[in-house]
Order: structure tokens, then C-alpha cells, then sequence
């Protein structure tokens, strides 16, 4: 079944567009949440609220890209998932390592205020014009690691490279990152 029709079962309000798009996409919503939260059972609530979530959310929204969505619903209740978790008893793992990597060059960009919403476009605009200018290799990198969350041992057997090439990469792209946010005055 194709994206648009998937969708169009949502806009028709028939429950068979819950089933299909976690027969098409249920792996992939399972390996972002996976990525950021360790435990197949809060993975699983993920993946089943994320089914809610686009339930709730289409119509009105008609997306352009059906798993680019459901994957942005799905690693958005994720990091909820993962923020209370880490509330309750301050973890390792992998999350933490991404934020912390990260922390370096983004400020806090939750945007619970709307005042934040410009800031937060804004930001989101010079990352992706940041990304643009990256090697294909270099981007691809960027996104599974800050996106999806991938371990870097995942991410250097993926792509054959070593780890350190791995990490000297990220670190070198996060200092580029900073560099490009500071010439265009984003605050970090």
C-alpha cells in the first residue's frame, strides 16, 4: 500500500490505516525508539502511542512523507519517554551520550514557550543549511548519530569505517556546527 493511500485511510477515519502503516513502518518506529530508549517494552508503548498520535493528528495534517513522520512522532514521545525515565534516575547510555554531545553546540531548543518557535526554526534552517554543505558520507553520519541515535559501533560497521574515523568526524562536524551557528549569530 502506498503512502497516500495510507493516508487517505487516516483521512477516511478507517482503523485499517493504523494496521498498514504499522505493517509499512512499525520496524522502523521500533528502531528509533529502540536507539533511545533500550527496553523492547517502553519502545513497544512508543511505537503503540505513535499510532495514536497520527491517529490524533491526521487529518488536519496531510503529510508530505509518511515515515518521516511517523519517525519524528516516534523519536519525539521517545525523548519524553527517555526525559522522565532519566528524571526519576539519572542513566548512561547512549541518549545521554548523543545529548551531551550535542549540548556543546545547541542550546536548550525544547521550545515549551512560543517565543522559542522562531529560535527553533531558525536553528533548524541553519542545520539543515549546515548539512547541505556536508559530504554525503559526512551527513549521513550526522544523522544517524543525532537523529536516530545510533551507536557509533552501529554507525562504523554500517558504513565499514573505523570508530575513531567515526567519532573524529562527528567531533570535527559538531566544531564546524558551532563555528556556523556562531557566523550566523545563534545563540548555543
Amino acid at each position: 500500500m502506498t503512502d497516500q493511500e495510507i493516508i487517505d485511510l487516516y483521512f477516511a477515519r478507517s482503523e485499517s490505516a493504523i494496521d498498514e502503516s504499522a505493517k509499512k513502518y512499525g520496524s522502523y518506529c521500533s528502531y528509533i525508539a529502540m536507539n533511545i530508549l533500550y527496553n523492547k517494552e517502553d519502545s513497544e508503548e512508543c511505537v503503540n502511542d505513535t499510532w495514536l498520535n497520527t491517529w490524533n493528528t491526521i487529518p488536519p495534517t496531510r503529510p508530505s512523507i509518511l515515515r518521516t513522520f511517523l519517525g519524528k512522532i516516534t523519536r519525539n514521545l521517545a525523548l519524553n519517554i527517555y526525559e522522565k525515565q532519566s528524571a526519576k534516575k539519572r542513566g548512561s547510555g547512549e541518549t545521554s551520550a548523543v545529548l551531551d554531545e550535542l549540548s556543546e553546540c545547541l542550546a536548550d531548543t525544547k521550545g515549551d514557550r512560543p517565543d522559542d518557535i522562531p529560535d527553533r526554526i531558525t536553528l533548524t534552517d541553519c542545520i539543515n543549511r549546515f548539512l547541505e554543505k556536508q559530504s554525503d558520507d559526512s551527513r549521513k553520519l550526522f544523522v544517524r548519530r543525532y537523529w536516530y541515535m545510533a551507536p557509533i559501533s552501529e554507525i562504523a560497521a554500517e558504513y565499514g569505517f573505523s570508530e575513531s574515523k567515526v567519532k573524529m568526524t562527528l567531533s570535527r562536524m559538531r566544531a564546524a556546527l558551532l563555528k556556523e551557528l556562531a557566523k550566523e549569530e545563534i545563540a548555543v
